[in-house]
């Protein structure tokens, strides 16, 4: 009970500063489409200017004689959205960075040495499996019937034939690969919600005021939430967190290394992310 009270008051005064602050977005003009995986968008997205930040097409950097191109590519696609809490979002930053180098990257990199590669990726099936509801309702929320028609029917799928869901035969079949991830937050965006301003979270890391929202509606759709007791539910969580990180070592490295500002590379990367994520 004491979870979800606290969950309902954070949840209140986060909707109180977004209607303070008055939603402050800036509009973009459209971009390149981005993948499902935010992460394979930082790999493809990793190379940096001399600002720090992150041009929309990899390939444009290789060609020094298209700089004035560039430029102005990613000045297009460029998402502004307000940073008031930058104190903040740096110091968490710093926060989560010191987290993954000291914790998240040594656990995993143990537990990728003594866990096979099939074990590790039956349990990131699962998880992507008992996370079906967060998925499929903000699928019938945006009106993306194909795509809720899809989920469901890969749930069945790979709930019974998959075992649970540590299989995947769902992929098999070419009428059910998986569509593009749906949250909350890209439901509210969707409807022409603004970011609100940019915001970092310990452990959980960038996101947006909107985002914030959206996670703790998904929050309730989520199976795990409802695992008793909390200790149990945040042991779930992290062990989630550590087998996803086993996948990609070295990615955040690769991001940070080719940064000037490691802090706006990520934070353009995500909003730049999520916007094309709420265009889909």
């Amino acid at each position: 009970m004491r979870k979800k009270q606290l969950t309902y008051i954070f949840l209140f005064f986060l909707f109180s500063v977004f209607l303070f602050t008055g939603c402050a977005h800036r509009p973009v003009a459209p971009s390149q489409t981005v993948s499902e995986d935010m992460q394979s968008d930082q790999n493809r997205q990793s190379a940096t200017t001399e600002t720090g930040q992150i041009p929309s097409d990899p390939d444009i950097i290789e060609d020094k004689s298209d700089e004035d191109f560039f430029e102005e590519e990613f000045e297009e696609a460029k998402v502004e959205v307000a940073d008031p809490l930058s104190p903040w979002n740096r110091a968490m930053f710093h926060f989560n960075d010191k987290l993954y180098f000291w914790a998240v990257k040594p656990l995993a990199r143990g537990y990728k040495a003594v866990a096979p590669e099939f074990f590790r990726t039956g349990v990131k099936n699962f998880f992507r499996n008992i996370t079906t509801p967060i998925r499929l309702v903000n699928c019938i929320l945006q009106a993306k019937g194909k795509a809720a028609t899809v989920e469901f029917s890969r749930f069945i799928v790979n709930t019974t034939i998959g075992v649970l869901g540590f299989g995947s035969p769902a992929d098999k079949y070419p009428k059910l690969a998986p569509p593009d991830t749906e949250d909350l937050g890209q439901t509210l965006g969707n409807y022409g919600l603004g970011n609100g301003f940019y915001l970092v979270w310990p452990i959980f890391g960038p996101s947006t005021l909107r985002d914030s929202i959206g996670r703790v509606g998904d929050f309730f759709l989520d199976p795990v939430s409802y695992v008793e007791p909390t200790e149990a539910s945040m042991g779930i969580r992290a062990f989630d967190m550590v087998n996803n990180t086993s996948f990609r070592i070295g990615d955040y490295e690769s991001l940070k290394k080719s940064a000037i500002d490691p802090y706006t590379a990520l934070r353009n990367v995500y909003l730049q992310v999520r916007e094309n994520k709420i265009k889909e």
